[in-house]
């Protein structure tokens, strides 16, 4: 098969095995094999069959599976444990939803790989599931979930995040490893009291120039000035400057000890090899106060245009790495008693809920926003992400009263403008007020300020690419939001990007293009009514009716009054344009 024919999808996977299953063959084969042909007839062909599933390889003691969904890859895995619960084999599961690449006879690629990594990681009886299948089910997962932190897996650069799922029940004296004894410390002379969580501060060490060629010096220093210079455009996070962290240049020295002298909690450090014509650039990003490896991302690159080369890898380091450092503060945050917090605190936990992007997530995070400025009115970040919890309200459709929305939107938005005119997300906001109060030029206008302030801001950069086709500019506005995607593929925002794309390419009527990116949203959040609606609009262009009318019964599910709220959607100025978007529903009399 040509290259060319490889396909790649974004597709759920499930990948299964029996627990101790040499040993198992060894003590008693023959009833080994007896059990595994009774699982396979009577609960696990029937289960994956049942979910939609598709069976595309089997090993001797286990099997891989891909699913459409990522509801229905982790529902039928919580089956399979229940309905096997009674057999003489234990079964371990992991579920990852990841690119693959599909050859026609079988599937390759991160997707299969992780799937296999966290079944391994799995014990008998449980499902171990990534942090996006969580992101995407959490609210619906009918089993204990137990949190197992981020995991170091073999050959897979990066820790991930990773939970168990235990259908029955954690197994009766089973103890969490956070759980286990700790020993004991001397008891204070006095209660300490706990210090309020601080902002923190990151410093970047310079990469080292592992190429044994002096000449390449000023490359691994360029790199680390670029993204010194990237970094600081994020207003949320100190960055330490250049001139501070280029005195460890040359040395060996401990993370601990570079936080300790620079006054910061995280230290970036990085590497650069080049053979040949080929570079390859390893970060990581530590937690300097435990040691403990937040992200890392290795490139390969083939070097052409040095200083092209070196924009693009800063670009995507700074795009991933500060949306990381703030998720990993949430959970920090989140480990605090209540009675400790501070303005900071309570940015923190909002932006644990933010991306939710659900009525009941977006009121708690108005009110804790609006605890944040009460409690520091010059909190800028506090006061723009207020103002665009108030345009979600419109967006997510939870309020009867858009007008008071859209004013206390606009109250918000402009006091974080007042406050730092120089903060990309203060533009933002108000960019997005403005979209919801259809003044969408300045809206556009306001995302162009954003992206302009923060080049490296992936979601600035998907309001630009989403406005551009608002407005008409459709060929540069798919430019934009294919862009956003590449700027930072971790972006818990990502699906509106794809469905955001699949509108874009409808009004191209290139309707096959729509569906792949609008299908590629809905594995991301098969929970939400939005991403539902949105492949069956590009569905119904196909004239894929059946599936086009069962993707809407799964949004009256979630939202029984969402398809008749919808019928009227008018997404575009333009009459014309708006009603192409709904022409495929009404040709079908999907819609009233």
């Amino acid at each position: 098969m040509d290259e060319r024919d490889f396909r790649h999808r974004l597709v759920a996977v499930l990948a299964a095995d029996v627990a101790g299953y040499t040993r198992l063959m060894e003590e008693d084969s023959d009833r080994v094999v007896t059990a595994w042909q009774a699982a396979r007839a009577e609960v696990i062909d029937p289960g994956i069959a049942r979910h939609a599933g598709r069976v595309v390889k089997r090993t001797g003691d286990g099997f891989l599976a891909e699913y459409p969904s990522v509801r229905e890859a982790v529902d039928c895995a919580i089956a399979l444990q229940e309905g096997l619960a009674d057999s003489f084999l234990d079964f371990r599961i992991g579920v990852h939803l990841g690119d693959v690449i599909d050859d026609g006879d079988d599937i390759h690629g991160e997707g299969v790989n992780l799937a296999a990594r966290l079944e391994a990681l799995a014990e008998p009886g449980s499902v171990c599931i990534s942090a996006d299948v969580f992101r995407a089910v959490k609210h619906r997962i009918s089993a204990e979930i137990e949190d197992l932190g981020h995991q170091e897996l073999k050959h897979i650069a990066e820790p991930v995040r990773a939970y168990l799922l235990w259908p029955g029940g954690k197994p009766a004296g089973r103890r969490d490893p956070a759980s286990a004894p700790a020993t004991p410390e001397p008891a204070p002379s006095k209660p300490a009291s706990p210090e309020p969580l601080k902002r923190p501060a990151v410093a970047v060490l310079p990469f080292v120039n592992m190429s044994g060629d002096p000449d390449q010096e000023y490359f691994s220093d360029g790199l680390t000035e670029d993204l010194i210079g990237a970094l600081s455009h994020w207003r949320s996070i100190p960055v330490i400057a250049r001139n501070s962290t280029f005195t460890y240049k040359g040395q060996s020295v401990r993370v601990q000890r570079v936080a300790e002298e620079l006054g910061v909690r995280y230290v970036v450090e990085g590497s650069i090899r080049k053979a040949g014509n080929r570079l390859r650039i390893t970060t990581q990003f530590v937690d300097a106060e435990s040691g403990h490896q937040v992200w890392a991302e290795k490139f390969d690159r083939q070097l052409e245009d040095i200083f092209d080369v070196q924009d693009e890898i800063s670009a995507r380091i700074a795009a991933t790495l500060i949306p990381e450092l703030e998720r990993f503060e949430y959970k920090r945050g989140a480990s605090k008693r209540t009675e400790d917090l501070d303005a900071w605190d309570f940015y923190l936990r909002g932006m644990e809920r933010f991306y939710d992007q659900t009525c009941d997530a977006n009121a708690v995070c108005i009110e804790l926003f609006q605890s944040a400025v009460d409690l520091d009115p010059n909190y800028g970040d506090a006061w723009a992400r207020l103002a665009w919890c108030y345009a979600d309200e419109i967006l997510y459709d939870c309020t009867d009263d858009p007008e008071t929305c859209l004013k206390r939107g606009f109250e918000a938005a402009r006091r974080a403008v007042a406050l730092d005119d120089a903060s990309s997300l203060a533009h933002m906001a108000l960019g997005t007020v403005h979209i919801f109060a259809e003044e969408t030029d300045l809206g556009l206008a306001e995302a162009l300020r954003a992206l302009e302030l923060n080049p490296n801001y992936a979601h600035a950069a998907m309001a630009v690419g989403n406005r551009l086709d608002l407005v008409g500019r459709t060929e540069e506005g798919i430019a934009g939001l294919e862009h956003a995607l590449t700027l930072n593929p971790r972006d818990p925002y990502r699906w509106r990007y794809m469905a955001y794309l699949s509108r874009a390419y409808i009004s191209q009527e290139d309707y096959e293009r729509a569906a792949e990116w609008s299908e590629k949203a809905v594995m991301l959040r098969p929970d939400l009514a939005e991403a539902l609606f949105r492949h069956a609009v590009c569905l119904a262009h196909l004239d894929r009716v059946e599936e086009a009318r069962s993707l809407l019964d799964r949004c009256t599910a979630i939202d029984p009054t969402y398809v008749a709220k919808k019928a009227d959607w008018r997404p575009y100025a333009d009459e014309k344009r708006s009603a192409h978007i709904m022409a495929g529903l009404r040709r079908h009399n999907l819609v009233g």
